[in-house]
């Protein structure tokens, strides 16, 4: 399994690598991502919402009470946070699987705390600090369509460093 590893600057860095890789994001994908807290992953969920067509205006939030948000765009997108869930169990009682199995495109913070559940085909992001401002930011796609998903995005992000 091949990992690519990209560095941001900044949060706006992470933000507009995002927003690039939502473009390229087509329906059922499922985007893992995990890391520190303060990493950035609620960032990185934003940009790939503003990728994916949510509207500016559209105040793009952690769903760690409410667990899931949906936002429309070219796409519909569900932004699910796992951080407060203890049980896998209590995926059933939020439709989890629904979601992830769906034509929607599936954002996942804190997913590496059920890799269980996790569909088979899916790209992980792993941030990691840095510095106060840097972050590492490594891809791995799993499964055909998110290698191909990561090798388009990575050629459109110019040059990434392959970890």
């Amino acid at each position: 399994m091949q990992s690519y590893r990209l560095i941001s600057s900044s949060p706006q860095e992470t933000a507009r690598l995002a927003a690039l890789l939502g473009r390229f994001l087509t329906a059922g994908c499922v985007v893992c991502l995990a890391g520190e807290l303060g990493t950035g992953k609620t960032c990185l969920a934003q940009g790939i919402a503003r990728g994916l067509g949510v509207p500016e205006d559209v105040y793009v939030t952690s769903p760690s009470f409410a667990v899931i948000n949906e936002y429309l765009g070219r796409l519909p997108l569900f932004h699910v946070d796992l951080y407060r869930i203890e049980d896998p169990a209590e995926l059933e009682g939020i439709g989890f699987e629904e979601i992830v199995y769906g034509d929607a495109v599936v954002v996942i913070e804190w997913a590496d705390k059920f890799v269980d559940v996790l569909p088979e085909e899916r790209l992980e992001i792993f941030l990691s600090f840095l510095d106060n401002d840097s972050r590492a930011i490594t891809l791995t796609p799993l499964g055909p369509r998110a290698r191909e998903l990561a090798e388009q995005y990575l050629t459109a992000a110019h040059e990434p460093h392959v970890a």
